[in-house]
């Protein structure tokens, strides 16, 4: 959970699920690069919203018009990336 302290601007994105088709929003709080490996942290809630659910994203490929990104599952990848999310919005409470 995301607990903003002051108001973020934040990168509207659009995310299509291959499976269904569905278009899903989700705004970018912030993003870092780690081992070569591109993550994003977003949320689907309102920008304005006091708490919000956020995510952990991985990107898995570029092909120039697409990128693709998925969800980090892993608990031990999810814990470090996590952790630099944390360190760099030190403003800003987030819950793992």
């Amino acid at each position: 959970m995301l607990s903003r302290r002051r108001k973020m601007l934040m990168e509207k994105i659009t995310f299509t699920d291959e499976n269904t088709g569905e278009n899903q929003d989700f705004y970018i709080l912030d993003e870092t690069v780690i081992n070569e490996v591109d993550y994003l942290l977003v949320t689907d809630s309102d920008p304005d919203a006091e708490e919000a659910e956020c995510y952990i994203l991985r990107k898995t490929g570029d092909d120039g018009d697409e990128v693709s990104y998925e969800a980090v599952e892993d608990e031990a990848a999810l814990k470090a990336v996590y952790k630099v999310f944390s360190e760099e919005l030190e403003d800003t409470e987030i819950q793992f």
